[in-house]
């Protein structure tokens, strides 16, 4: 099986823990959460008894993501495709396109870092958000397929999403897009990315990004995380959540970063200046291991006067809306993104 340590490195799960005064309460698990998770924990339990991140992948495969209760029809509504463009060092990466068949003209980006602990997952494995976006007549949603960890570790996914980023804005045309209206997204690990190239196409000139999706992200890794500012209680009082524990997420960062040190470019919460960044979309989960250090995070965009839309649904897990699709909260998941998108296209 993947390997996990006897105990967590990075937090430590013994401490007499007492629940903290502003966040623990969206720990209260929802009836519906109850009742689902022991086969939640069963499913996820099959794939972490995989040997090794690559069998993880091939356990999990990458098939067309079903729609929620409700949702449009990926079949009719939206048209996809396949690209590769060439990453900086000349490696040829995989990008989807989802669009509607009455796609718009000069339609704006939505260019998308899937989820997957920067180790695991495709372009399904956020497919449902990737479809409603494209539902969007003024979007062309664009996923990259970045390099995963073990095999490439820090900072090599977050560079294959920059290379891709500016592929898009050279190839607009041809994508259909303009390279001035881009809104980049993901979700978990995706989310991270997101958030990291919205600073790296402030931090190197980079027009058109004009709004960010980070839904259920990871800002800070727990070893840098600014105690001393911010409540820092998720990590301990989630510690064992079924969908991503504390034990398998430190398996996921030892593969992505090894050796970490401080550094926005894994850490967005550490960058020196969150001025000037894009509007952002933040939602997550309150019965996360993330779910401290994302109220963190928007906490440090309106600070640095950034716009941050955020919602922590109480009692639900990590990506919820994919592992529960007929939650009571999952439509309303769903309506915030999509009326998020609407209003940064249409102005």
């Amino acid at each position: 099986m993947v390997h996990f340590k006897n105990k967590p490195e990075y937090v430590d799960i013994d401490v007499d823990f007492k629940p903290l005064p502003k966040y623990a309460h969206f720990s209260e698990k929802t009836p519906e959460f109850l009742a689902a998770e022991p086969a939640i924990d069963a499913g996820y339990n099959k794939l972490w008894m995989t040997p090794d991140f690559p069998a993880f992948r091939q356990a999990a495969g990458n098939a067309d993501a079903v729609m929620p209760p409700g949702g449009p029809d990926r079949y009719r509504d939206v048209t996809t495709e396949f690209l590769q463009f060439p990453a900086s060092d000349g490696t040829f990466l995989e990008l989807k396109v989802y669009k509607s068949p009455d796609v718009a003209p000069n339609a704006t980006l939505v260019y998308r870092m899937h989820g997957g602990g920067f180790c695991v997952g495709q372009h399904e494995i956020d497919g449902v958000e990737n479809v409603y976006a494209a539902t969007n007549p003024n979007i062309v949603v664009v996923s990259i397929n970045y390099r995963l960890a073990p095999e490439f570790q820090f900072p090599i996914p977050a560079q294959d999403c920059f290379d891709g980023l500016l592929w898009c804005k050279e190839n607009a045309k041809t994508l259909g897009v303009s390279p001035e209206k881009i809104i980049v997204a993901g979700s978990s690990a995706g989310a991270n990315l997101a958030a990291v190239l919205a600073i790296m196409a402030r931090d190197n000139g980079i027009s058109g990004v004009i709004a960010q999706v980070l839904h259920f992200p990871s800002v800070c890794h727990p070893r840098f995380f600014p105690r001393d500012k911010y409540e820092f209680g998720s990590y301990i009082q989630n510690a064992d959540n079924c969908v991503l524990s504390i034990f398998r997420l430190e398996a996921f960062f030892d593969a992505y970063n090894p050796n970490p040190k401080p550094d926005w470019r894994h850490s967005p919460l550490l960058a020196e200046s969150l001025e000037s960044l894009p509007p952002a979309l933040i939602q997550f989960a309150g019965v996360d291991l993330f779910r401290d250090e994302t109220f963190a995070y928007a906490e440090a965009l309106q600070a640095a006067g950034v716009s941050a839309e955020i919602s922590c649904y109480k009692g639900v897990p990590h990506c919820f809306p994919v592992i529960m699709p007929n939650h009571p909260n999952t439509p309303e998941f769903y309506k915030r993104f999509n009326d998020f998108l609407k209003k940064h296209t249409s102005t």
